[in-house]
């Protein structure tokens, strides 16, 4: 093969690969929690609603949240359908490290890499103990079977009024149970740890759920607030 047919064939592969790179774009953006700051994509990451990790363990499943985690200042991982929010220890200042984090994720999602294997998250032979292990469950969290239909009221109440506002500050709200007009929540993302999160959840939530549904609600409660 002559030197001009050679650098031809190079050329047209290089060009290529760059062809098949999938336009990414991610902005950085700042939640009312000061430890966790929010990243979105100009794509979808997951099928799933979302899925929370807290260690480099539970991130077995997230080839993208493992890389994030060897950041020694990375202290939780929140993934929804077109953001990632990391939640930092106070080690560092997000000026300092903002620019690296924005790289490293819009890199991993250009060159097509998976963000989450779902099928680690879903499969039914997994035990409750390994769902636990990877924030795909909690252990107070009533199975959706065993749903009555007060549940299902305030599932589609927290999904209409409460979700897409969370969602926009880079959190989540998820109901885990009812008991005796006690409704028990977790919070992820940027909802978790936030200094506002108790005013909303007492203040918004809880207040809604009871105009919402009155006489069935006495409060809310979050798990982890």
């Amino acid at each position: 093969m002559s030197k001009k047919v050679s650098g031809s064939f190079i050329f047209a592969k290089n060009l290529a690969m760059e062809t098949n790179k999938i336009p990414v774009s991610i902005y950085a953006e700042m939640t009312p929690n000061p430890a966790v700051l929010k990243f979105v994509a100009n794509k979808r990451l997951i099928e799933l609603d979302s899925v929370e990790f807290r260690n480099i363990e539970e991130a077995k499943p997230s080839p993208l949240a493992t890389r994030l985690f060897h950041f020694p200042f990375v202290k939780e991982i929140f993934i929804s359908a077109n953001y990632i929010a990391i939640s930092k220890f106070d080690i560092v200042e997000w000026e300092e490290v903002t620019l690296e984090l924005r790289e490293l994720i819009r890199d991993f999602l250009q060159e097509g890499n998976q963000v989450l294997d779902e099928s680690a998250l879903i499969q039914k032979e997994e035990s409750t103990e390994a769902k636990e292990s990877i924030g795909a469950i909690h252990p107070e969290e009533k199975p959706q079977e065993n749903w009555e239909e007060i549940d299902k009221k305030i599932v589609e109440l927290l999904d209409e009024y409460v979700k897409p506002a969370v969602a926009n500050d880079g959190g989540n709200i998820k109901f885990l149970d009812h008991q005796e007009g006690v409704v028990s929540v977790l919070l992820q993302g940027a909802c978790s740890g936030c200094p506002s999160s108790t005013a909303t959840l007492k203040g918004g939530i809880e207040s809604m759920l009871k105009q919402m549904l009155p006489g069935q609600i006495k409060e809310v409660v979050a798990v982890n607030g």
